[in-house]
C-alpha cells in the first residue's frame, strides 16, 4: 500500500486488557479519530449491525487538551447508555474552538445483541491521542 493511501483509512479496534476495554483507533482527521473511537467503544459490547436511529442528540466537547476531548467524549457516550439506554450508530464530528460538536444518531442499547461487556467509566490510564505523519492515532481504556 503506497503511503498517500494508507493516510486516508480509518478504523478502529478492541485490544486485549485485562478485566478492562482498551481501543485504538485512526483516521486522516482528529475528528474522524474521535469518532472511530466512539464507533470502536460501542462496537465492543453491541452488534451494532441493522440499527435503528431512534433519536439525534446534539453534544458539544471542549477540553484543553486532544485526550481530554476523547475522555469527554467518550464519557457521553457512557452517560447516554446509563441514563437512556442508547448509543450512537453514526458520528458526525466537527471542529469547533477548544472541542469537538457533534451530532449523534442514538439507537436503543437494550434492542442490540449484547456482544461484551458496557463500559462504566473511561480511565486516564494509557491514555494517548497524537497526530503524526499518516495521521491521528487514539487509543483509551475503560471501565466495564
Amino acid at each position: 500500500m503506497k503511503p498517500e493511501t494508507s493516510a486516508r483509512r480509518a478504523g478502529h479496534r478492541s485490544v486485549p486488557h485485562t478485566a478492562d476495554l482498551r481501543v485504538e483507533a485512526w483516521a486522516p482527521t482528529r475528528e474522524e479519530c474521535l469518532a472511530q473511537a466512539v464507533r470502536g467503544v460501542c462496537e465492543s459490547f453491541l452488534d451494532l449491525t441493522g440499527a435503528a436511529e431512534v433519536r439525534r442528540r446534539e453534544v458539544v466537547v471542549r477540553a484543553d487538551r486532544d485526550e481530554d476531548v476523547l475522555v469527554a467524549l467518550l464519557e457521553e457516550v457512557v452517560y447516554w447508555l446509563d441514563t437512556e439506554d442508547e448509543v450512537p450508530v453514526e458520528v458526525e464530528l466537527t471542529p469547533v474552538t477548544g472541542g469537538v460538536r457533534g451530532g449523534l444518531r442514538m439507537a436503543d442499547a437494550g434492542a442490540l445483541p449484547v456482544t461484551g461487556a458496557a463500559p462504566k467509566a473511561v480511565t486516564l490510564h494509557e491514555l494517548a491521542f497524537t497526530r503524526g505523519p499518516e495521521g491521528w492515532t487514539c487509543s483509551v481504556t475503560l471501565d466495564v
